[in-house]
């Protein structure tokens, strides 16, 4: 392994090779701006969720049910989600170009990644806005006169 010497960070050297984007700039901003509404989504959930009414007893089936029902949830939940999983993948794609020296392995790693946040982000929004709470729910269930009263069967 040889010693290279890095370009001073402002200095044309350092600039991207290619002409185009500086991806890297852009993901460091992305994890700065991303990680600051992520505090203030989390702590905002945190608080409704644990601090707001009766607390973590009051959370159930029906807690989460009745914020999937509101768009305003419907859209933090989604954001929190969004945000999170790329913030999350961007991490491990800095740390796998860090630390896998074979480039093959390296562009497999971080092709795993990204394909397993885009599923995942696909799968958990589907399920946030096509949550429905009386899905499955029978005539002897314990849920079906909520159910009733909120479809109006």
């Amino acid at each position: 392994m040889t010693a290279e010497t890095l370009a001073a960070p402002r200095s044309k050297a350092s600039a991207p090779r290619n002409g185009g984007a500086n991806l890297e700039k852009w993901g460091w901003l992305y994890m700065r701006i991303s990680g600051v509404v992520l505090v203030v989504l989390i702590f905002g959930h945190l608080f409704v969720n644990l601090m707001v009414g009766d607390g973590i007893s009051a959370i159930d089936f029906g807690f989460v049910g009745g914020k999937f029902a509101t768009p305003f949830w419907q859209w933090w939940d989604v954001a929190m989600l969004w945000l999170g999983l790329i913030h999350g993948a961007n991490g491990m794609r800095t740390i796998t170009n860090d630390y896998v020296l074979n480039k093959t392995a390296r562009k497999v790693l971080v092709s795993a990644i990204w394909i397993a946040v885009g599923l995942l982000i696909v799968l958990g929004t589907l399920v946030v806005f096509t949550f429905d709470p009386c899905n499955g729910v029978f005539e002897d269930g314990a849920l079906w006169e909520a159910c009733a009263e909120l479809t109006g069967k």
